[in-house]
């Protein structure tokens, strides 16, 4: 480790962010127990952070920040080595010949098993900041194979902006936009297991005798509107065939997005497997005017833009 004149332990930050399925089309159950996905994630301004500080002692330690402002009492958060943060730091351990004792912090941000990729955003950030700590010097290509052995949400949060998610989501194609969308976030009180949202899209077909196909791409539509910041034209577009699954499972869900249709919203989707609901806005004062209105109706609610970028170091300091 590099660690300076004076011999400080050195501390790299680094943050990554969550992100929304904008179009996320789902193939029947594969006989390796996955589902062929054709989506369109979009990175947006919620960010997780991981501060990788170098230890004396041997082996990986994490932590969770203060300053997350999530309730940390009621977060079903594992501070061992299933956390995605510790495995993405031994990963990058064992490709670094410089590679120390680190302790991560994590501060969260990103509603829990809410359809947003917390976790596989501070797997990201974990990445990033352990690669800058031990100056492993692996390039962003390099660090996206090592992301793809962890989730198939890690590599986006790594790439961040806008992008086309194949396979299971882990063939990455960048997608143009640079215009800004605004959203509304609605966090849910409680998670939804991804696997259990899968699974009761599988149970729902098979009980209607519907037949999915294998998605081999995405709504054209979709990109264009990203690309020219239209959030008239992409409401009429966003599709989530996990939505159904996660309101089966949480009829609640129901409420939320109805409110935000009838409160201005252009249009409301679930996240990914959820239950996080987005609500996408005209522009950052509707946004901004709609998270109010939610809020004084006893939601928590928060306003976000995309895209942004992907992982990245914050700060390096010596302490």
């Amino acid at each position: 480790m590099r660690s300076g004149s004076g011999g400080g332990r050195r501390s790299v930050r680094a943050k990554a962010p969550g992100k929304i399925n904008v179009s996320l089309c789902v193939g029947p159950l594969r006989a390796d127990g996955y589902h062929s996905v054709a989506s369109v994630y979009l990175a947006v301004s919620l960010f997780e952070e991981v501060r990788a500080t170098a230890s004396e002692e041997p082996g990986i330690t994490v932590s969770l920040s203060p300053e997350s402002t999530l309730d940390i009492d009621e977060l079903a958060i594992p501070l061992d080595e299933s956390n995605l943060a510790v495995r993405a730091a031994a990963l990058m351990a064992e490709v670094s010949e410089h590679a120390t004792g680190v302790h991560l912090e994590i501060t969260k941000r990103v509603p829990v098993a809410g359809g947003m990729g917390g976790g596989s955003a501070d797997a990201a950030a974990a990445l990033v900041a352990c690669d800058a700590l031990w100056g492993s010097g692996l390039s962003r290509e390099e660090l996206a194979h090592l992301a793809a052995e962890l989730g198939a949400d890690v590599p986006f949060a790594l790439l961040g902006g806008a992008a086309v998610g194949l396979g299971v989501g882990d063939r990455l194609s960048p997608a143009l936009a640079t215009a800004r969308l605004d959203w509304v976030l609605a966090p849910a009180e409680f998670g939804l297991s991804t696997p259990a949202v899968f699974r009761e899209l599988d149970r729902l077909r098979a009980e209607e005798g519907i037949e999915a196909e294998e998605p081999v791409d995405v709504e054209p539509g979709i990109l264009a509107a990203l690309r020219a910041g239209d959030a008239p034209a992409l409401s009429h577009l966003l599709v989530n065939d996990l939505q159904r699954a996660a309101v089966s499972l949480a009829p609640g869900l129901r409420d939320t997005l109805g409110w935000g249709d009838s409160h201005g919203a252009l249009a409301s989707i679930v996240s990914g497997s959820g239950p996080t609901v987005a609500l996408l806005a005209e522009d950052a004062v509707a946004a901004s005017e709609l998270a109010e209105a939610l809020t004084h109706r006893g939601a928590e609610a928060v306003a976000v833009h995309g895209p942004v970028p992907g992982a990245r170091i914050v700060s390096d300091t010596l302490l």
